[in-house]
């Protein structure tokens, strides 16, 4: 199974990224055929601050899982609103 292919799964999750150029903690929004879209989170604030389309071939991780990412989730769930 190709990495695009398992991280269709994983669309609208929360997720560490790792490039060739950075890495940031985002919503993963889509994955196409050669890139993927990531919703970047300010860590600080927990806002969206941009988004992002990477080319497959500059991933070098995706955390879905793990204690930073679950404090995010946690954090992004405790400031939504009752009615959203």
């Amino acid at each position: 199974m190709k990495l695009l292919e398992k991280l269709r799964e994983f669309e609208n999750q929360y997720v560490f990224v790792k490039w060739a150029l950075g890495a940031e903690y985002g919503k993963l929004l889509s994955v196409g055929d050669d890139f993927i879209e990531l919703a970047i989170i300010d860590v600080d604030t927990m806002e969206y601050r941009e988004t992002l389309m990477i080319v497959s071939s500059l991933l070098l991780e995706i955390s879905i899982g793990g204690a930073d990412v679950a404090r995010i989730i946690a954090e992004v769930s405790s400031r939504m609103s009752l009615h959203e």
